[in-house]
């Protein structure tokens, strides 16, 4: 007899209610898949750890906000005081200042990639037992930013490699054996790795794989095509997901040194990533030993996949922060040097602005990183806070390159040699990469949504088949009567939730600043659940095809736990220059969320703050040698 899990139940229902919902079988199907992927990797977790017992799940649909999950510890200066940060931090500088960081090609070099493994640097994330670094999560997401300060695709190979590349499905499911056989490589460098997932047809949709693998003897064959996949090249090691008797399977896979008829790279020109390779891989019949084979104790290749994205998506955010540094330390000497007029620039109100949005988005970008980071280190899944911090470090990233450096450099923006000329596809790209925003946007609704839809909406849902009505209509009392065993619950659930006191909660020795806007970000929080569960209501089983509107209310979450998270990490922080930043990025959101005009005050406090980053610096901006100005004139004319 087959056991039925109820997990299985539940996805057959949902694949079921997208059919009554007008959704064909195949595109119901598909869902269905997705949707079982997702429980696989949440059964993975502790139920303390689980998405419903999140942060972010617990300040939306309880009565009152856990603060003591938003508030990270501060990290002390030790922790990175380790020699595999000084080592490798050194061994880039070196080859910074020699121009040797990348070779002909315009690559990472093979010589800087050799040098970082001798230093450890390959290896921070693998356990010290099999040769690693054994850093924590919040440690290895911090050395990223420092990384980043001096080379952002070197932190990008890093995040490559250790989150979505061979070491996490190594680490996480690999057995005993393949442990022992592959992360000593992994972590001395003797294996760089990357992780074959995207297809030409399976981007956002992953059901979508067509890459199969067919046992042979001792082999299974891999057939197909993978696309878009960094630091893949002859000679590394991969994840490889394909579909084994047509369900997704992750395997190791070894990329032989040179191209041959089984093995070929597909080569396109590519805007971004330009200092990796980023090319496609094609098999034929490409011979996998069985014992690569990753047998995860749940779930199939997809919960693989699924495990490394939110490392994935923090690491994100960590460079993100780094880049935006770098671009704040590289307008520096530009506003105090460009004129207009007969007054240089660094007094003008237009151009204060965009230095202090700058600082802003550096502080709630770091502010994600610190709270993600060390969420996952408590054994958090982190699926909604990892998104959160991915869609913000991208969004900001993309904001500060347009609306605030480029606009401020004007026609020297786009000369060769300039760095937002030269990087401008790397600034937009992490907007689709670990997934593209408002995609990951609507994820986060559908996480968040998710129990509560099971437990108050999908009884509704059967009652409703059973009885052959295709939605509810509570005003029609045959409706009410027909449905009112499953409608007493979520009536109870909602006298009680509208009954409940208001969360005011205090935070010891916060400055009325920011009292004032945690009192907001609670508030809103509050009301969050019914906005949620009244378009639950109000759409019914066509609620997925309100895209728009599953956006909109999603990112309004998302802003408001962006104020919470950064205003009492900032508070920790005890940095004036992050607190003042914190204060305008907080005020933004707000005004975001309430479509209030910005007032004069404010528009002086942004002088302010400019003012004190010209004098004092952001933290950390010091580390950046900033690019010359091209085409240099005497402002005086002389």
């Amino acid at each position: 007899m087959v056991e039925i899990k109820e997990s299985d139940r539940l996805t057959s229902f949902a694949e079921e209610t997208l059919r009554m919902g007008g959704k064909t079988e195949e595109e119901a199907k598909r869902t269905g898949a997705v949707d079982r992927a997702d429980d696989q990797v949440e059964a993975l977790f502790a139920p303390q750890y689980k998405t419903v017992n999140s942060p972010v799940h617990r300040a939306v649909w309880d009565n009152v906000a856990p603060l003591d999950l938003f508030s990270p510890p501060k990290l002390e200066d030790s922790a990175l005081d380790l020699p595999v940060v000084k080592n490798s931090l050194a061994v880039l500088r070196e080859h910074k200042a020699k121009g040797s960081l990348y070779d002909e090609n315009g690559k990472i070099s093979q010589a800087v990639t050799d040098d970082l493994g001798r230093a450890g640097y390959w290896g921070a994330l693998i356990d010290k037992k099999y040769g690693g670094q054994g850093l924590s999560i919040r440690q290895f997401m911090t050395f990223l930013s420092e990384v980043a300060l001096i080379d952002p695709m070197c932190a990008g190979l890093a995040s490559v490699h250790g989150c979505i590349g061979a070491v996490d499905p190594v680490s996480t499911f690999g057995n005993e054996e393949q442990k022992q056989r592959y992360l000593p490589k992994l972590a001395n460098g003797e294996m760089i790795s990357a992780f074959a997932l995207t297809e030409p047809c399976a981007g956002s949709d992953l059901t979508a794989l067509r890459t199969t693998a067919t046992l042979d003897g001792d082999h299974y064959l891999i057939n197909g095509e993978k696309l878009f996949i960094t630091n893949a090249i002859p000679g590394r090691t991969i994840g490889l997901v394909c579909l084994l008797d047509g369900k997704p399977t992750a395997f190791i896979a070894e990329l032989p040194k040179e191209e041959n008829e089984n093995f070929q790279i597909v080569r396109y020109g590519i805007h971004a990533v330009k200092h990796a390779y980023n090319q496609g891989l094609r098999f034929k019949d490409f011979r996998v030993p069985k014992e690569n084979l990753l047998v995860p104790t749940a779930g199939d290749g997809l919960t693989v996949a699924y495990h490394g994205l939110n490392l994935g998506r923090v690491a994100l955010c960590s460079v993100s922060s780094a880049v935006m540094k770098g671009m704040l330390a590289n307008l520096m000497p530009w506003i105090h040097f460009r004129q207009t007029y007969g007054q240089m620039i660094d007094k003008r109100e237009l151009v204060k602005r965009r230095v202090a949005r700058t600082a802003s988005l550096i502080a709630g970008s770091e502010a994600l990183v610190a709270w993600g980071s060390w969420l996952l280190d408590q054994g958090y899944r982190g699926e909604l806070e990892c998104v959160i911090a991915k869609i913000f470090g991208s969004e900001s990233q993309k904001e500060v390159a347009i609306e605030y450096f480029m606009k401020t450099h004007g026609g020297r923006s786009f000369l060769h040699g300039h760095l937002f000329g030269d990087n401008v596809h790397d600034f937009l790209a992490p907007c689709i990469y670990e997934g593209e925003g408002e995609m990951l946007g609507m994820a986060f609704f559908k996480s968040l949504a998710k129990a509560h839809g099971m437990k108050y909406f999908e009884p509704v849902g059967r009652a409703l088949a059973k009885n052959n009505l295709k939605s509810l209509n509570p005003f029609n009392p045959l409706h009410a009567w027909a449905l009112r065993d499953e409608l007493v619950p979520y009536s109870i659930w909602y006298l009680g939730k509208t009954l409940a006191p208001a969360d005011k909660q205090r935070v010891s020795g916060l400055s009325s600043v920011f009292q004032d806007h945690v009192d907001f970000a609670l508030s809103c929080l509050s009301e969050a659940p019914f906005e949620l569960t009244h378009n639950m209501v109000k759409h019914q089983l066509k609620l997925a095809d309100r895209q728009c509107r599953i956006a909109d209310l999603s990112q309004r979450i998302q802003d408001t736990i962006v104020i919470l998270v950064t205003v009492l990490w900032a508070h920790k922080s005890g940095n004036n220059v992050i607190q003042a930043a914190t204060d305008i990025l907080c005020q933004d959101l707000r005004r975001k969320l309430t479509g209030e005009k910005a007032s004069d005050k404010y528009f002086r406090q942004l002088g302010q703050v400019a003012d004190l980053i010209m004098e004092e610096g952001y933290p950390g901006m010091e580390k950046v040698e900033p690019a010359s100005i091209l085409f240099s004139y005497s402002p005086k004319g002389s």
